[in-house]
């Protein structure tokens, strides 16, 4: 299980988001920068336990926007990544991360596809060791076994195996039920946070299909 450290960052995740979010294909703004707060999200352990995992729900005020960033902390660089960089911080504890868009990174998207089929369980954001009840999922079959094309869009983003599997995260979230799920669908995780007027929202933040959408 990975620990969580009370700890800084410098700079802090908030930060790095509000500068990296604006170049992004499903940003809302229209060019000033974002007021974001964190609003929810859960947690992935790496089983080789080197890669930090946080799937973040992210509001900005400014647009009233809530975003799912899926973001990876590595101690090193990941290889050919240089474009899904988020930026660099200083951990308290761990010293220098490296902060990667994590549907690039495939320590990630492994370990989502295992969420999916359940043989993975989502863990707390800010607890170590407790998962994470709130996050469902459902798979029907078949397994992609590894993505090799990453397409943002304006709403979300696909990670599609040669085979024509698709993983498609939904970038911008927006309340709705969890089932039914889209037509060709054959798993999906959902999960909910909280929305500035206190109350609870909930949606589906990943969908997996059965061919390309």
């Amino acid at each position: 299980m990975a620990v969580i450290h009370r700890t800084t960052l410098v700079p802090t995740k908030g930060e790095l988001l509000t500068s990296w979010l604006p170049s992004r294909p499903w940003y809302r703004g229209d060019g000033g920068a974002p007021q974001l707060s964190v609003a929810g999200g859960f947690r992935l352990d790496d089983p080789e336990g080197e890669v930090g995992m946080e799937f973040m729900v992210a509001t900005d005020a400014a647009t009233a926007t809530t975003y799912f960033v899926p973001l990876t902390y590595r101690g090193a660089p990941l290889e050919g990544a240089d474009h899904a960089l988020v930026g660099t911080l200083e951990h308290g504890v761990l010293g220098k991360r490296w902060v990667y868009d994590g549907c690039h990174d495939p320590v990630l998207t492994a370990q989502l596809v295992a969420l999916i089929e359940g043989r993975a369980r989502a863990q707390a954001q800010s607890i170590s060791d407790t998962p994470d009840e709130d996050v469902t999922r459902s798979f029907t079959g078949p397994a992609p076994a590894l993505f090799t094309e990453v397409t943002d869009g304006t709403e979300s983003t696909d990670l599609t195996t040669p085979q024509g599997l698709v993983l498609r995260l939904h970038r911008v979230l927006r309340p709705g039920p969890e089932q039914p799920l889209p037509e060709g669908a054959t798993g999906h995780v959902a999960g909910s946070w909280t929305q500035p007027d206190g109350s609870r929202a909930r949606a589906v933040y990943a969908v997996l299909y059965g061919a390309r959408q």
